[in-house]
């Protein structure tokens, strides 16, 4: 009998719930560890382990009684150094802690850019409200928790009789108590999925986003493949590449987020060094180009890794709901295209100040990108 392999899966939120899927329907044993409270992920494990995703000794400690075979999570920044931290002591695959630390802190990684000459906005990290009064900026400037994701925390500033408010909100939602203050970069965003072995990394698509814009930029829609030109394509794959290679990711998803200027100049805002929330790993780059992200991630994780294969060339999206886009509510009760997958959690429709203000959602796969 061939000896099932154990993957420890940090979170157990629905974030987590299509991973956990996949690796049972791979006749992988999983382990989740995370807060009993919300995690729904525990329906499915094999086993859940009701810990704190960031109290690493004790999830070492349960892994080593346990003997896993790989750690891994998907879409949840705060879980990557307990991965390091883990994989490192047990020698399984992952990236270095080091690089774990780098990519989910925006001013450690920011300075990263700096040394890899990746370019990105200028920026600089207060852990006050005070702390700006010697600062000369150049207004607009956008204001955000050191590490934290999910547009929580994020503000566009114009001027200096509200930079202390919006220093303050971020303060409250960082995990360290520091904000970071960037220059703001007018123009398109846009975010590269891909997939890394070695330190090689291999793009698999590239995602256009619609947000509520200013002054909390919460992702309203997610289109693949992008509509950008062949010429910005190119310019948005080497930047992709060269901040990967500065944070010093070797395995695993990476979610990379660009901002496209007005001249056509691409601007790095930040790295995951995981796949990217909102369904575009779990779902939308599988319905775009045929790649199973959700197996290849599990591979990696268990020393598996096989080079990513584009199967199929299609177009993929996803609408959320809320106050700003209630056009879609018609579209979530009767069969259409977004049937692949929709929900409505609540009634009550709210104008979004972050992702988790979000009520629903709606996917689809076509020929054509859709438009409401």
């Amino acid at each position: 009998m061939i000896k099932k392999q154990k993957l420890a899966i940090i979170g157990a939120s629905y974030l987590q719930w299509p991973l956990v899927e996949t690796a049972n329907k791979m006749g992988i044993e999983t382990h989740c560890f995370a807060w009993e409270e919300g995690a729904v992920c525990k329906e499915i494990s094999d086993y859940f382990h009701p810990i704190s995703v960031l109290d690493k000794e004790a999830i070492l400690e349960i892994c080593q009684k346990v003997k896993i075979d790989g750690i891994t999570t998907i879409a949840t920044d705060i879980a990557m150094p307990t991965i390091s931290f883990v994989a490192e002591k047990m020698n399984l695959i992952s990236n270095s802690l080091q690089t774990s630390l780098w990519a989910t802190n925006k001013a450690l990684m920011r300075e990263r850019f700096i040394l890899g000459n990746v370019n990105s906005p200028c920026f600089f990290v207060v852990n006050d409200q005070n702390d700006m009064t010697t600062r000369t900026l150049n207004y607009p400037v956008i204001v955000k928790p050191v590490d934290r994701s999910g547009s929580r925390g994020i503000n566009k500033v114009y001027s200096s009789e509200n930079l202390s408010n919006a220093v303050g909100l971020a303060i409250e939602e960082s995990l360290s108590n520091k904000a970071i203050i960037e220059e703001f970069i007018e123009g398109e965003e846009v975010s590269v999925e891909s997939i890394s072995w070695r330190g090689e990394h291999y793009i698999l698509t590239i995602t256009d986003k619609v947000t509520t814009g200013e002054p909390h930029f919460v992702e309203l829609e997610h289109h693949q493949p992008t509509a950008k030109s062949k010429e910005v394509i190119k310019s948005i794959k080497e930047l992709t590449l060269n901040a990967l290679n500065s944070l010093g990711i070797e395995y695993g998803a990476g979610h990379t987020e660009i901002k496209i200027d007005n001249n056509g100049s691409a601007f790095i805002i930040e790295v995951g060094a995981r796949m990217g929330g909102d369904f575009i790993g779990s779902h939308l780059v599988e319905l775009s180009t045929g790649y199973n992200f959700l197996k290849g991630v599990i591979e990696v994780a268990l020393n598996k890794f096989s080079l990513p294969k584009m199967e199929q060339s299609a177009y993929s999206g996803i609408f959320f709901l809320s106050k700003e886009s209630e056009k879609i509510l018609p579209y979530l009760g009767k069969n259409n295209i977004f049937d692949i997958k929709k929900e409505i959690n609540t009634n009550s429709l709210k104008l979004l100040k972050n992702s988790n203000d979000r009520s629903g959602y709606l996917i689809y796969r076509f020929t054509e990108k859709i438009e409401l």
